[in-house]
């Protein structure tokens, strides 16, 4: 292709109709067709990025191998594409105003008035072209629902380059909501109207409406879409709520979204089939087992960010991969760490067929968590742990098996025996963020461990963002008491994973293998993790 193609997509009549789903879906079949594709996702929020931002508001920080703290929609193009992003692939308005703001403070602008158009504008478009020609296509999903005021220099900046472009290199996907009116027993399309008028007042024309929907539209509903959005009646896609989010590719395929792309950018598949292992075969046969799953599985998930399941998006959808690859559905039972008590973790956990100890900041139900550790370790129940979870791990053995009562992390409490403190060369940082671990950091595994029995191989590399460590003054009376540390760093000076021999499956990870998880592959922690939960139900 002499030309990178540039696909957009807006939002409107409501927030969280799906853009990143259909985002990753429409990047699913370009990839299926044998196309290069990448996404990027553009917030209008302030903030730099979402690393200090409240899981509450804005779900899990999903981090990428280069170390950005991103919007949790890049987890869902990398579990669809199955390909990993960067931190080029997300942006947010505040890198924009900053980049800019600095610039004018060192007189990169040599006096100008500075203002929104062009200059914010422009830096969003940089931005925007930054994979030009090393992609065939560039799918760009705009946050926020149009009609925003925070998101007019976002669109401001696509209908830029689809001028400069041109209409074969640009496409402009909207998606949109028609309600059911049960009382009325009507599909009201007024919304949608709406919504496509204000995004035309903008200066830019959808070329594809994706009509979020309860019910099916019929050929008298999508005319209608049609010819008050100055849409093709054919463009006019019913998206109806489907079972699982892995459904969507299927019936976007099913409704020609893919062929319909193309021929309005006059672009023809490549002649070769795409060197791709996620083929549409095994897509669908990975869909039917979380449908109908042989077997069926409950675990437990131990945090404190309850309020919002996107808190945790990651691992939920590891369980949805892991419990596909077993054939079984997995359901969760969350649990609130706060709410865990000595009194009270037998009635709670005993049902369970696994835990899993979910990451965070803070101390905050840090207790409670720990006792759900020491009864599913007495209990002989499958256990993971990940990130505090496995800090967590390290000092509920601190104190129970190798008798440090007081025992902690620093985060938490000041004590002498901080068996998870700050390293050394970490405390004479002052720079709020600098003592994080960001990004994928390599591995040695221990051969002869089941941490190295999961991967099949002994060097790996994994995600992290955390701050704190393993203490390495208490590393010896561990392994002495009967902690195997099967996986370090390169240079043997950071525990990576740790886990107990004898246990049906007690492992934890200091890293975030959730965040590498894929739609149809998996993650091998997660695959054996669940198999370990059937087991034990089984054994019941």
């Amino acid at each position: 292709m002499p030309k990178t193609k540039y696909i957009f997509i807006t939002g409107g009549v409501l927030s969280s109709l799906g853009k990143g789903i259909a985002s990753a879906s429409i990047g699913l079949l370009l990839k299926q067709r044998g196309f290069g594709v990448t996404i990027i996702k553009l917030d209008p929020y302030i903030n730099i990025d979402p690393g200090t931002m409240s899981p509450h508001q804005h779900g899990e920080v999903y981090v990428t191998d280069d170390g950005a703290e991103t919007d949790l929609d890049l987890g869902h193009y990398e579990r669809f594409l199955g390909v990993p992003t960067t931190r080029y692939n997300s942006a947010s308005a505040g890198q924009a105003y900053f980049e800019v703001i600095t610039r004018e403070r060192k007189g990169g602008y040599l006096g100008k008035t500075v203002q929104v158009i062009p200059h914010i504008t422009d830096e969003i478009k940089r931005r925007m072209t930054l994979f030009d020609k090393q992609y065939d296509f560039v799918i760009i999903e705009i946050g926020g629902t149009v009609g925003d005021i925070e998101s007019l220099p976002f669109l401001e900046s696509v209908r830029q380059i689809c001028l400069e472009k041109g209409a074969r290199n640009t496409l402009n996907i909207h998606l949109t909501y028609v309600p059911y009116v049960r009382s009325a027993g009507e599909l009201k399309t007024k919304p949608t109207q709406h919504s496509a008028k204000v995004l035309m007042e903008n200066g830019i024309r959808p070329d594809i409406l994706l009509c979020r929907t309860e019910q099916r539209l019929n050929k008298e509903i999508r005319s209608k879409i049609a010819l008050f959005c100055n849409v093709e009646e054919d463009s006019v896609i019913e998206a109806l709520d489907v079972e699982t989010i892995y459904e969507v590719p299927i019936f976007y395929s099913r409704r020609n979204l893919d062929d319909i792309i193309l021929r309005k950018m006059n672009v023809r598949s490549p002649e070769s089939k795409p060197d791709y292992p996620l083929n549409m075969e095994n897509w669908s046969k990975f869909v039917q087992r979380i449908k109908n799953p042989k077997h069926d599985v409950t675990v437990g998930l131990v945090g404190k960010y309850m309020q919002t399941q996107d808190s945790y998006k990651s691992i939920v959808e590891a369980f949805i991969h892991a419990g596909a690859i077993n054939n079984a559905r997995v359901n969760i039972k969350w649990i609130n760490s706060e709410e865990v008590t000595r009194e009270n973790v037998a009635e709670m956990l005993q049902e369970l067929n696994g835990v899993l100890i979910a990451p965070g900041f803070g101390n905050r139900g840090i207790e409670g968590k720990i006792e759900a550790i020491k009864y599913v370790r007495e209990n002989n129940i499958p256990f993971f742990g990940i990130c505090l979870g496995m800090q967590c791990a390290v000092i509920e053995f601190t104190r129970s098996i190798c008798g440090i009562a007081d025992a902690n992390s620093s985060e938490f409490k000041k004590t002498k025996n901080s068996v998870v403190d700050l390293l050394p060369n970490q405390r004479q940082i002052v720079d709020k963020g600098g003592t994080m671990r960001l990004g994928a950091y390599p591995c040695i595994l221990k051969k002869d461990t089941l941490i190295h029995q999961l991967y099949g191989r002994e060097l790996i590399s994994e995600r992290h963002r955390h701050r704190y460590e393993v203490n390495n003054a208490y590393r010896q009376i561990l392994e002495e008491k009967g902690m195997v540390l099967s996986g370090l760093s390169p240079d043997s000076t950071l525990v990576e994973t740790i886990e107990l021999p004898g246990h049906p499956f007690f492992v934890g990870a200091q890293f975030h293998p959730e965040l590498q998880s894929r739609a149809v592959t998996g993650h091998p922690i997660f695959i054996g993790f669940i198999k370990a939960a059937l087991q034990n139900k089984c054994a019941k």
